[in-house]
């Protein structure tokens, strides 16, 4: 009699005459260095000739797992986190996992679980732009932080922030430019204190370098003040750094409502590299940080501790987007360097 219904692992297995632990471990991907490449190939041909697909929610409860992380980040409103989203989600998949976004705004204070026992709805978490405690209630699930401080216990995935931000000061002073003022988001995160460090370094470098700085929620309107206050004052910045693009578009308000040109007599730099840096007039000079790929790292590097493994902490590099925000500080008011 005819078989009907759905095929099992046994059937690929008489198919390919191999044991079903030989084509579980093929169909796992996990055959390399066990078995043949031919025997493997095998495997593979039977199955996509049978329609066979594996029986995922028996292979879950067999490994103990949900196939499901947990991607902590401060908002949904931001470009940036939609990206980092796009390329944990695209990594997951590959490997049969899906993603359930949560966002914590708190970044500093300690996060809650969602779910009554997180550990029976997921299998490990990935947190971006968080501090490096903030996952406490979350223990002992397997953890991976992302453009977090790599001094804690959890494996890190970051972005070059220093490098980018003296890339930056580099640009600014291969432009004349040495009384630098730092627009700085007001958010206790690695990142930020990072960024702080490095310009301030690089400031401190240059001969004659002078650095103000100013504090701000990202925000259009609160940048906007912010910036305004450093521009009031008699030794006025000829260039403004700012620590995200959003907090950039509120300088650029600033400088106009004082009748500040940018970039003729003010220059201003982003950070992100988001769509509002092309949207702005003049476009914005920023650093791209490459958010999908920050995701897509950091779902490789969650997947790696699944598997028993210990992943290495990354740091991805950047880049300096030069733009028309960015101009010669000999145009300043025509006074040239000082």
């Amino acid at each position: 009699m005819r078989k009907t219904g759905r095929p099992t692992s046994r059937d690929v297995a008489q198919a390919a005459g191999v044991s079903q632990s030989t084509v579980s471990i093929v169909l796992a991907g996990k055959w390399a260095g066990r078995i043949s490449p031919g025997t493997a190939q095998s495997v593979r041909d039977a199955a996509v000739r049978l329609g066979y697909r594996p029986n995922l929610a028996a292979r879950n409860l067999r490994l103990g797992r949900n196939r499901t992380v947990l991607l902590v980040v401060p908002t949904l409103t931001s470009m940036f986190f939609g990206g980092v989203h796009t390329g944990a989600a695209r990594a997951a998949a590959a490997h049969g996992f899906g993603v359930v976004v949560y966002p914590w705004p708190e970044v500093t204070g300690l996060a809650r679980s969602p779910f009554a026992a997180a550990h029976e709805a997921i299998d490990g978490i990935l947190a971006s732009s968080m501090a490096v405690d903030v996952l406490g209630e979350l223990d002992p699930l397997p953890q991976v932080m992302l453009d977090s401080d790599p001094a804690g216990e959890a494996p890190t995935v970051n972005f070059d922030v220093a490098g980018g931000t003296r890339a930056v000061v580099g640009h600014l002073a291969a432009l004349g430019h040495r009384r630098i003022g730092h627009v700085a988001a007001s958010v206790d995160a690695w990142t930020f204190r990072a960024r702080a460090g490095a310009l301030a370094g690089a400031v401190r470098d240059l001969p004659a370098g002078v650095l103000t700085s100013g504090r701000t929620a990202i925000e259009i309107g609160a940048a906007r003040t912010a910036a305004g206050r450093l521009l009031h004052r008699r030794d006025r910045p000829t260039a403004l750094v700012c620590d995200d693009d959003l907090i950039a578009a509120g300088a650029y308000k600033a400088a106009r409502e004082l009748g500040l040109d940018v970039p003729a007599d003010l220059s201003i730099t982003g950070f992100d590299d988001m769509l509002l840096a092309r949207a702005v007039e003049p476009e914005l000079t920023t650093v791209r940080l490459p958010a999908e790929q920050l995701g897509a790292q950091g779902m490789a590097a969650l997947l790696e501790l699944l598997d028993g493994r210990r992943p290495g902490s990354v740091s991805l590099p950047v880049e300096l987007v030069v733009r028309a925000s960015t101009a010669p500080v000999a145009s300043v008011n025509g006074q040239g360097v000082r």
